[in-house]
């Protein structure tokens, strides 16, 4: 059985709580023997899950909008180069199990309404929605958590699901 992928997306602007959390977000998804996936850039929410992940031993991976690695953080374990820039959240999204949000721009809320229509779960972490996405919390696609540990009990939960 393949090890699940957690798609981690977050801002590359990112206030030093919010990387804090995104680097223990990192820390405990390698914990659980999960790979991590990123947007792959060596600033804000990606350097900091990259980070966390690699420090503590996971595999990470990073889906970079570029043609080259020159942005890429030196975290990761794989970089891959696309040069689609914004149109890489795709790939992002459709090679993640679970999405777990963290603060974050227009990039970010680009990847969370393309898992939304995928059929992907999303958890989001410190990342406040308008009313538009209720339905999608009502139908248990999309959930919320305070701590990354809740992120990513919440996505050990889903995980279980999909495989019973």
């Amino acid at each position: 059985m393949r090890k699940p992928v957690i798609g981690v997306m977050g801002g590359s602007t990112a206030t030093r709580a919010v990387r804090d959390e995104a680097y223990r977000l990192g820390s405990l998804i390698a914990e659980r023997g999960w790979i991590l996936l990123n947007g792959g850039r060596n600033k804000g929410v990606m350097e900091a899950s990259s980070a966390g992940a690699k420090e503590a031993g996971g595999l990470v991976i990073g889906v970079l909008p570029d043609k080259t690695d020159a942005m890429a953080s030196q975290h990761l374990d794989i970089a891959i180069m696309t040069g689609l820039n914004d149109a890489r959240n795709f790939i992002n999204v459709l090679s993640s199990d679970v999405i777990i949000a963290c603060p974050g721009a227009l990039g970010t809320m680009s990847e969370i309404v393309l898992a939304l229509k995928n059929k992907k779960h999303v958890i989001l972490l410190g990342y406040e929605l308008g009313v538009e996405f209720n339905k999608y919390v009502r139908s248990g696609q999309l959930s919320t958590a305070r701590t990354p540990q809740e992120a990513v009990n919440e996505a050990a939960a889903l995980l279980a699901e999909c495989q019973n």
